[in-house]
This record gives C-alpha cells, structure tokens and sequence, in this order.
C-alpha cells in the first residue's frame, strides 16, 4: 500500500466515536472521493486502514488516496441515510456510485412541413407541434416507433412532395411498414387523413383508435369502399399486433420497479425494469462504479436512483438482500409517501422478471466488455449460487472413466468465460488404483498429479495451462468426491472452491454438491444450463479418452500374441496404424518402418497375420 499516512489515519479512526454518522473521504488535493454512512463511526472508518490487503480492488484504489477524512454525526442511522444521500448529489465523489440525473422530459415532435412526420425529441424546439412532456424517453420511442408501424407513415429521409416519383421504393414499402408516399399513390389529403389518425393513436391509446377505426371501417363497408375498409381492418390488426406483443412485458401488478445486478471482475452492472399501469415503460442499464460489497452497492443504487424521485413504486423486487434493507424501506416509503416494500421474489412472476432485468444488464456489460451476455448472466448466476467474492471466469471440471479394472482415466476440461476452452484440455492415466477401481482415490490421484504440476509452473514463472489456479474445481460426482478431494488439495495449498456435479437417474444433472449436503439449481436456469453444459462435456471428455484407451490396450494385447512381438512393438504398431484392419493390410516394408521393429520381426508379423489367407 503507497499511503504514507495510513498510521495516522487508523489513529485518528480508532478515536472516533460508536454513534451513527456520515464519513467523508479527502485526497491530497482535500478533494472529497468517497462519501458513506455508519451506524458506529469508529468500526466503519477503521475497517478501511486495517488489513488492507484484503481489501476488493477498488476499495484498495480509494484507500490509496485518503489523505484525511472528516465525519458528521446524525441522531440515528435514519438521518446519517439522509445525509450520505444529500452529499454525494452534491460532491459527485469518484468513488461512490454516480448516477446521471435522468429527470429530464421528453417530446414526440410534429414536425411542421407537408407530408409531416413524428419523431422522438429531448427537447423542445422553436418549429413544429410537441406532444408531452413525457418521464420516459423509452416510452417516447417505443410510441413514435408504435405509431409509425401502425399507420405506416415513412421514417425514410425523403422530402415530399418534392420527392415523389423520384427514385424506387425503400425497403419499408417492399416489407410493408411504409405507404409508399414516394410512388405517388397517396394524395396528400388522404395523408393528412391518416396522420391524424396517427395523433389519435397517440393521444388516446391504442383501444380508443381500435373504435375509431372500426367505425369508418364499418362506414366504407356500407358506402361499398372495400379497398378503403380493408385499409382500415390492416391498421386494426396492427394495432392488435402491438398488444400481443406488449403482453411479452405486461405483469398483474399495477405498478413495479424490478433491479437486478450481474458482476464482471470488479464492476457491477445494475438492469431497471419499470412497469405502470402493468407495463414495461421504462429500462435502465447501468455500471455501478462505486466501491463496496454488492450488498453495499445495491444499497447505494437504491438510495440514488430514487433521491427526491417522485415516481416510487409501492413494491420494489430486487435480486438480492442489500445492506440496511429495512432502513431503506423506512426512507424510500417517506420519499414516496407511501409504504414501499423491498422484495427478494423466490417463485413466480417475480423471479422471471428478476431474470428479465439480470440478462438485460448482461447483455450491456458484455457489449461494454466485448465478451458473451448469456455466459455472464450464467457466471454470476453460479457465483451467488456458490458464495463466490465473484463470479468463476476459470472452471476447470473432472471425471473419472473406467472400462474394466484395467483401463481407468480421467479427463479434465476447462470453461474460460463460460465457453470450453480445449486448448486447456488435458487426459490422465490413472495408475496408482488399477486392479482396484476406486472413483474417489482415482480422482484424488488426477487433482493431485494435476497441481504437482501448477508448483512446477509457478517454479518457473509459467500462468498458463497448468500454470494458472482455476476460480472454480467442479468434480463429476457428489459429496463424498468433494469430501475425498477438498482435504488433499487444501494440504496442497489450493484454496479454490470446489464442489460436486450430481446426476439424477436418468445421468440429467440435478444438484450442486457442497461439503454439507447439496444446492438447487432448479430455480437458476442461466447457471443449470452453464453446469449442465460443463458435466456433459468432461463426461464425454473422458469416456472417449476411455474408449480409445480400451481399444488401444485390447489391439496391443491381440499383437502381443505374434512371435516376437512385445508390449514396446505393440504399442509402436498401434500408434502407427491405431487398428488391426490397417496392421493386416501394410506391407512388411511398411511394418519395418515403424519404431522399435525391424525386417525380421516384419516378416513374422506379417506371416502370422496371414496364416488364414492360404
């Protein structure tokens, strides 16, 4: 650690008192970085000079960089809550967690011109007609993009009519989205018609319109304008269309704010789904830059996003317990005056959504990060699951295969990112419990032999392959492999977690063993499909190293039978050739040429294979 000053900072931490309060962190420069909450003042603040080596990565980066602090103290954990809330809107601090202010308005723009168009805007401007103010921006697009799919208004940069005629149709009228103004079958009479059928769609929601236009539908069928009804029966449709699709993202409840959290390295990214009225208006994705455990984190999302928000659901479903949760609901219930309830769900509805909102803020951290959304959703699945500090970007897995008592392998394969890594593939023969198949000492034998060689590595400065420590040791087997393996490689030195793979009946995996009994996957589809995909891969893995083993041993053994041919020759001959039809079918030049043989024992070989053909 490269902070001179860290001995008079515990000192001055050690002399605080044990009441509730806010602490603020200062650099050199007597800038503030970090602004946090206490209920003792004195265990919170001493607990970031004291060990620091075992710090997370980033609350070491901040420590670094106190030169001093300062500390209010509050009358209750309540008001420090208040406080810390208050002061990091107003400072900004590097290391807390900055959340834009998104209370901004947004407008769908008329824009004031023949053939006129609707777009999304962030602002007023001095031309054209605005409807709003919205909270939204994503309501604001998905209505604009509603409403010209609908009513199929053209979203091409054309201008008419200086442009009609010019040119050939774009993609949107040959797939149906467009009218096609460009070709000159629309009057601009019956535009304006259809436009402000589009307004209304708007203003009045999608079951007002839907009776509006079944009216003139039913009033051109009866004047005889087929052509005209049909036109008005395909916006019906459209819009029917737009309701199915909104059910994908409509829910019981009335109004909701669902938060889930998925955690890459060190960074914590946060997806908001916001439902009112039963359906999605609002997401958010967000990266949580602040320092902290992620019960912490969350706990600041939740204090920030919602300071002095009006908009506060009565019900707030989050992925995980966060730190101070009965506090919070406390302020979050004042701030919208009303009961607020913060909700791990652990069936249902509830649990769907919170994977809807972990998958979205995965899908924009691997964007950021350029690697696979559904792996990271899966890892940080497994992690939770696990008690992981953080999700298993390197898994390594075994299985023991044996054919017989005489052929008996293992194989290991390696999961880098949630994707195989073959590379990184090794095989094993295990000798020391042949004769006497023993799952556990077998596997013992492969773990231990396999970390052998991680010293050699480390010896020689080598980090890859076995070189590099696995996050995550998964055995194909239950609690008895993970009691028979944890003890060796704890007196190895090896610290990474390990845990079982358990199958059910039908060889489907079921479980996650731990030392104490077993986890369920049941409910995590992201990280059941990850477990699932890694036991079938080292199984079959192994079973193929056992197979090709087998064969390999019963050609050598049927070769060993022919004059003057020994275990070294028969191994050679199977190398070479790898089957008894290819053997039969070489030459005896070609039987020379192998290692180990010469002309003589080729001709004899050879003779003795071909005693049947006379």
């Amino acid at each position: 650690m490269n902070n001179p000053n860290l001995p008079a900072l515990r000192d001055k931490a050690a002399r605080l008192p044990l009441e509730p309060g806010v602490y603020i962190m200062k650099d050199k420069s007597g800038q503030i970085i970090y602004v946090g909450k206490a209920k003792a003042l004195r265990n919170r603040v001493s607990s970031y000079f004291r060990t620091v080596e075992k710090h997370l990565p980033k609350v070491y980066r901040m420590v670094e960089h106190v030169q001093d602090f300062e500390f209010i103290v509050t009358d209750s954990e309540f008001e420090a809550l208040i406080l810390e809330c208050s002061l990091i809107k107003q400072h900004a601090p590097k290391y807390n967690i900055l959340l834009k202010d998104d209370k901004g308005y947004s407008y769908i723009k008329v824009w004031p011109q023949r053939y006129s168009r609707l777009t999304a805007a962030l602002q007023k401007g001095e031309e054209g007609e605005y409807l709003g103010p919205y909270i939204s921006s994503y309501v604001v697009k998905q209505t604009v993009d509603e409403a010209n799919k609908v009513f199929k208004l053209p979203t091409c940069g054309r201008k008419f009519p200086e442009e009609i005629g010019k040119g050939r149709p774009c993609l949107n009228f040959h797939i149906k989205q467009c009218m096609g103004v460009c070709r000159g079958n629309i009057s601009e009479e019956e535009y304006n018609t259809i436009f402000s059928e589009a307004l209304d769609f708007i203003r009045g929601g999608g079951a007002k319109s839907v009776k509006l236009l079944t009216e003139k539908m039913e009033e051109a069928a009866e004047n005889l304008e087929f052509e005209k009804a049909a036109r008005y029966r395909d916006r019906i449709r459209a819009i029917g269309r737009i309701a199915d699709q909104q059910k994908v993202v409509s829910i019981k409840q009335d109004s909701l704010d669902v938060i889930a959290t998925v955690q890459s390295g060190d960074d914590l990214w946060a997806g908001i789904l916001c439902f009112r009225g039963g359906r999605l208006v609002d997401k958010k994705d967000l990266k949580l830059g602040g320092v902290g455990s992620q019960d912490e984190l969350l706990s600041g999302l939740l204090s920030g996003y919602y300071y002095k928000r009006g908009d506060i659901p009565k019900k707030i479903y989050i992925d995980t317990a966060c730190a101070d949760q009965s506090l919070l609901e406390s302020w979050l219930s004042g701030e919208a005056g009303h009961r607020v309830e913060l909700t791990v769900p652990q069936r249902g509805e509830g649990v769907r959504l919170v994977e809807m909102a972990r998958n979205n803020a995965a899908q924009t951290a691997a964007l950021a990060l350029r690697r696979g959304g559904r792996e990271l959703a899966a890892l940080d699945e497994l992690g939770r699951l696990l008690g992981l500090e953080s999700p298993p970007a390197y898994i390594e897995a075994y299985d023991i295969s044996n054919i017989g008592s005489d052929t008996i392998v293992g194989g290991m394969v390696v999961f880098c990112d949630g994707k195989p890594l073959k590379a990184a593939y090794r095989k094993f023969s295990i000798r020391e419990t042949v004769g006497a198949p023993d799952d556990y000492a077998s596997m013992c034998e492969m773990l231990r032999r396999r970390f052998e060689e991680y010293a050699k590595a480390a010896e020689k400065g080598i980090s890859v392959g076995f070189g590099r420590m696995p996050d995550l040791i998964l055995l194909d087997g239950g609690k008895g492999h993970v009691a028979a393996v944890t003890p060796l490689l704890r007196g190895m030195g090896v610290t990474a977690p390990v845990f079982g793979m358990v199958k059910d009946d039908r060889h489907r995996t079921r479980a996650i063993a731990a030392d104490g009994g077993e986890l369920s996957m049941t409910s995590l589809r992201a990280a059941f499909n990850l477990v699932t995909a890694i036991q079938d891969e080292v199984h079959r893995y192994s079973i193929a190293f056992s197979r090709a083993k087998h064969q390999s041993s019963s050609l050598e053994l049927r070769l060993e039978a022919a004059p003057g041919i020994g275990p070294t020759r028969a191994r050679a001959l199977y190398l070479r050739f790898r089957s008894m039809k290819a053997i039969a079918a070489a030459t005896v030049e070609e039987l020379a040429a192998t290692p180990g043989m010469n002309q003589s024992a080729a001709q004899k070989l050879y003779t003795y294979l071909h005693d049947d053909d006379e």
